[in-house]
């Protein structure tokens, strides 16, 4: 086992995803701490004229796109349910291939974009008790399911191959919560921002597990695995809280968007 010591603030890292909802906002936020930016997306990458356009199936793509980069944020791959096919050729295969181009390229750290959809059968604990991050997978759907395949296969890559891996279970992600569940869910861009910073220079030992959510005074997920990080969110979705139940009424307790962690994916 490795001894933890303080990671170096990477230099250049490859974000893959970068022309998507998550990544255009890390396009943005992330170099004010300090980082180079490699964009990677099947799709072009509004004003990155040298970003990598090409399918996470493309070997030859990864292994040019991971040369030289200091870790990898992996934001790319269906952010939704859908059909299993198109899950496991873009989440589970290609999510399989970027790790190992990582890996050939000699990368130390991988930042996952993992789900709560990995756990989105859980129940919320009725005490009202945050949950914690060593709940056993339970996922909602082929999505989650891929979710729990890349949270695993990062924990493969850092006891096999030695490298850092951190998970992020990303919440509700977006400028500002749409709904009574995200009033616990919601992950703000700028605390987005600084939990990817917090998983790209902490000291990690293997691979580390962490919710991505803001500090949320509803929030339903134990933090404390992402503030050991050094995650030290800043946003909180009450600000929202009475606009919003004045518009969509309080959930009832037996409302699956209430009841489990994955909401609406329950269904």
């Amino acid at each position: 086992m490795k001894t933890p010591n303080m990671a170096a603030q990477p230099r250049l890292v490859l974000l893959t995803g970068a022309a998507g909802r998550i990544g255009t906002r890390l396009r943005e936020l992330l170099p004010a701490y300090g980082y180079r930016l490699r964009c990677f997306d099947r799709v072009p990458v509004p004003g990155e004229a040298a970003a990598v356009v090409a399918d996470l199936s493309d070997t030859a793509a990864l292994t040019a796109a991971t040369q030289g980069v200091d870790a990898v944020v992996h934001m790319a791959g269906i952010a939704g349910e859908a059909p299993f096919a198109d899950i496991a050729a873009a989440n589970i295969d290609g999510t399989y291939r970027l790790f190992d181009a990582a890996r050939t390229a000699g990368v130390r750290r991988i930042v996952y974009a993992s789900s709560n959809h990995a756990v989105g059968f859980t129940e919320r604990p009725a005490d009202g008790a945050v949950v914690p991050v060593d709940t056993p997978q339970r996922p909602d759907t082929y999505y989650g399911l891929s979710k729990c395949f890349g949270e695993n296969l990062a924990s493969l890559y850092a006891d096999r191959h030695g490298l850092d891996t951190v998970s992020l279970r990303i919440g509700s992600f977006g400028d500002e919560p749409r709904s009574i569940r995200a009033l616990g869910t919601w992950l703000s861009p700028g605390d987005c921002a600084r939990l990817v910073h917090a998983a790209l220079t902490a000291p990690v030992t293997g691979h580390a597990v962490v919710y991505g959510v803001s500090a949320n005074t509803r929030g339903w997920w134990d933090l404390s695995t992402a503030r050991a990080l050094g995650y030290q969110p800043q946003d909180d979705a009450e600000v929202y809280a009475q606009e919003l139940i004045a518009k969509l009424g309080e959930l009832p307790a037996d409302d699956p968007e209430y009841r489990y962690l994955g909401g609406r994916f329950t269904h």
